[in-house]
């Protein structure tokens, strides 16, 4: 079992930044794919980006490309997501996410682990 837990969220002006972590318990961090995905009221949850387990892949929605990235340290079972150039349209519900059978799918998994989320929210 992998227990993920999620901070670094808050209120933000547009155009600042952020730098959310996701630290996972448990010695098999370092085997999982890991994502994150969000998810703003009223709307599905949607892909962000994601890394694979050694870090040599990532991948990017369209919509944050060139302005957050994605990184990981199995040293410290931890995962990140810096996020520049924030925009209104950021505001949601920011998830992790692990998955150790998600190979080269990282937008879609699957992934078998969920944090609890944070919230980050832009205002303009």
């Amino acid at each position: 079992q992998v227990q993920l837990v999620e901070s670094g969220g808050g209120l933000v002006q547009a155009g600042g930044s952020l730098r959310l972590s996701c630290t996972a318990s448990g010695r098999s961090f370092r085997s999982y794919a890991m994502g994150w995905f969000r998810q703003a009221p009223g709307k599905e949850r949607e892909f962000v980006t994601g890394i694979s387990w050694n870090g040599g892949s990532t991948y990017y929605a369209d919509s944050v490309k060139g302005r957050f990235t994605i990184s990981r340290d199995n040293a410290k079972n931890t995962v990140y997501l810096k996020m520049n150039s924030l925009k209104p349209e950021d505001t949601a519900v920011y998830y992790c996410a692990g998955g150790r059978q998600v190979a080269g799918n990282l937008p879609t998994g699957p992934y078998d682990y969920w944090g609890q989320g944070t919230q980050v929210t832009v205002s303009s």
